[in-house]
């Protein structure tokens, strides 16, 4: 296995200044080195598996590899949204051909304005089962000043869109950040930050920072879940038991890490209409835990301030994948992983963990 690393918790435990003497100096504005730290002995055998390598496949003069990270069967192609430039060049979507060598192109939907996470999207009806129904793209559109944040629905081969949702009965979102859509139910669940308002393309706020879960096919909206400084990334559980929601509050109009830099967890009913139980999964030491998603044997992964973190689903912490430069998400392929580091975009090839909708959104067994 190359570039593995194994971390001594105990050498950490009485030595803050540790990782300077373990991991190379990097130039973050011309990050070209990725390493997997071994936190512990599953993450190497059970995580990444023997054969794992890593390498970078672009580094680019922009931001293009923010957010999302969608896989679609139609276009054999993964779509990743841009970060935020100004509303003058807004944030676009860049398409990542699987099918010929990565190579990368941009597109902007109609509808779309500034778009920031994202999901499959099986409309009512359709059988997510066994992906029989080829999926629409949803992306959560965080919106501007004239434009309502919603979410909007894409076919990526015709580029036809439709908004699914746009207020919570009358009132505006204020920066709708991520989301996943319910295998069995159907339904949306999504986070709404301020980020927009952050970033200063959006209007102030005038509704708290929560979790919905919106039915597409009775138009019913709820909050399950509030008290988030910046509600962000969402993810089930493989067996649909756990929702895992991590809360970004340190990152705002100027950094603050004595605020939230959390995943959640609760508790989903046997109906998967509310969840409960909320309680701290874990806490990243680098950055932020932005994107969030699990695998087939329920560890949890979320991008962060030095790279992708990986946690057992006891909240342990078994390794990560290091870049030394914020990444704000990732996406599985069938024994691969594309992480997004904003102007950089990397892969981890011949890993043994299955992210939880591979076998669905590619049509692969498991």
């Amino acid at each position: 296995m190359s570039n593995i690393i194994n971390v001594d918790l105990l050498g950490i435990a009485t030595n803050p200044g540790y990782f300077s003497s373990i991991l190379p100096n990097i130039d973050v504005s011309n990050p070209t080195t990725i390493k997997f730290l071994s936190y512990n002995d599953t993450f190497a055998t059970n995580v990444l598996g023997p054969d794992a390598t890593a390498r970078q496949l672009y580094n680019l003069d922009w931001q293009a590899f923010h957010e999302m990270g969608t896989y679609n069967r139609e276009t054999n192609s993964v779509y990743v949204t841009s970060n935020f430039k100004s509303l003058d060049n807004p944030i676009n979507v860049t398409v990542i051909d699987l099918g010929n060598n990565y190579s990368i192109s941009s597109k902007r939907y109609k509808d779309v304005n500034e778009a920031n996470g994202g999901t499959n999207w099986y409309p009512p009806g359709s059988d997510q089962g066994n992906g029989t129904t080829p999926p629409r793209l949803i992306f959560c559109d965080e919106g501007d000043f004239n434009a309502y944040s919603q979410l909007t629905s894409v076919d990526p081969s015709t580029g036809e869109s439709q908004v699914i949702l746009n207020n919570f009965l009358g009132r505006n979102f204020s920066s709708i950040n991520d989301i996943r859509q319910h295998p069995v139910t159907g339904d949306l669940w999504f986070t709404d930050a301020q980020y927009g308002y952050v970033q200063h393309f959006r209007p102030q706020p005038t509704i708290p920072n929560q979790v919905y879960r919106f039915t597409p096919s009775t138009g019913e909206i709820a909050v399950i879940a509030d008290g988030f400084v910046q509600s962000n990334g969402i993810e089930f559980s493989p067996d649909l038991k756990t929702l895992y929601v991590s809360d970004t509050g340190a990152a705002g109009f100027s950094k603050n890490f004595t605020r939230p830099s959390t995943i959640y967890a609760f508790d989903i009913s046997e109906d998967a209409r509310t969840v409960s139980n909320r309680r701290t999964f874990a806490y990243v030491d680098n950055g932020f835990p932005d994107g969030v998603h699990t695998d087939t044997d329920g560890n949890v992964w979320a991008g962060a301030g030095d790279g992708v973190h990986v946690w057992s689903p006891e909240g342990t912490l078994l390794g990560k994948i290091w870049i030394g430069v914020e990444s704000n998400n990732f996406a599985f392929l069938p024994g691969k992983v594309l992480v997004f580091s904003n102007a950089q975009l990397w892969i981890v090839e011949g890993i043994k963990a299955v992210g939880r909708e591979i076998c669905r959104d590619f049509g692969v067994s498991c």
